[in-house]
């Protein structure tokens, strides 16, 4: 079994997209690999967060993400969340999705929620809400966040990051590879099999 670990956050856009292109890119070799997902937040609480209608984001989307996107087949809109919210809370409800089994499917949907929905996935409704489109327990899911149960175990997710040496993401850990960014599907498929054959 092979162990792929994805570092990501939820209001990055090129994770959104790692994703996606991470997911082709298994088609087929499902049973011989495990993906975990790892957290890192791009913006931790109090640093503020982006707004998107100033000119950064504007700017990176008009000229890296949506061209990015068009190309990956992948639908994707600039969020109109302002200013774009703190992951912590929905990473500390990612910790009790995993617990559940269901880790993978609670980050394609905080993602879809972000990048193609315009939700806001700072907030505990919403989040919950979320949660329980994909099967979990409102009634464990939301006290569960309220009462920060999962915040230590988050925190030290977080400081497992930094001591790996994460700065950026996506960051893909790939066996013994490290890949910073996004790669081609058939880049990405071509190293997977070498690690799997390796």
């Amino acid at each position: 079994m092979l162990q792929i670990n994805v570092y990501s956050d939820y209001v990055c856009p090129y994770c959104f997209l790692g994703e996606q292109v991470l997911e082709r890119a298994l088609e087929g070799m499902e049973e011989r690999v495990q993906v975990e997902w790892m957290p890192f937040e791009l913006r931790p609480y109090p640093t503020p967060t982006l707004k998107p209608e100033d000119n950064y984001l504007q700017t990176t989307w008009k000229e890296s993400v949506y061209p990015m996107a068009r190309q990956l087949g992948i639908e994707i809109h600039l969020p109109k969340v302002s200013p774009q919210p703190y992951t912590h809370l929905a990473f500390e409800g990612y910790q009790y999705a995993k617990e559940n089994g269901v880790g993978a499917k609670y980050t394609h949907r905080m993602f879809t929620a972000f990048f193609q929905e315009h939700q806001d996935i700072g907030d505990i409704d919403v989040i919950t809400r979320l949660a329980e489109e994909i099967g979990l327990n409102e009634a464990g899911f939301r006290p569960a966040l309220e009462s920060r149960q999962y915040k230590e175990v988050h925190q030290q997710a977080l400081r497992h990051a930094y001591q790996a040496g994460i700065q950026a993401v996506p960051t893909f850990i790939i066996g013994n590879k490290v890949v910073r960014g996004l790669l081609r599907e058939e880049d990405l498929r071509r190293l997977i099999q070498q690690e799997l054959e390796a």
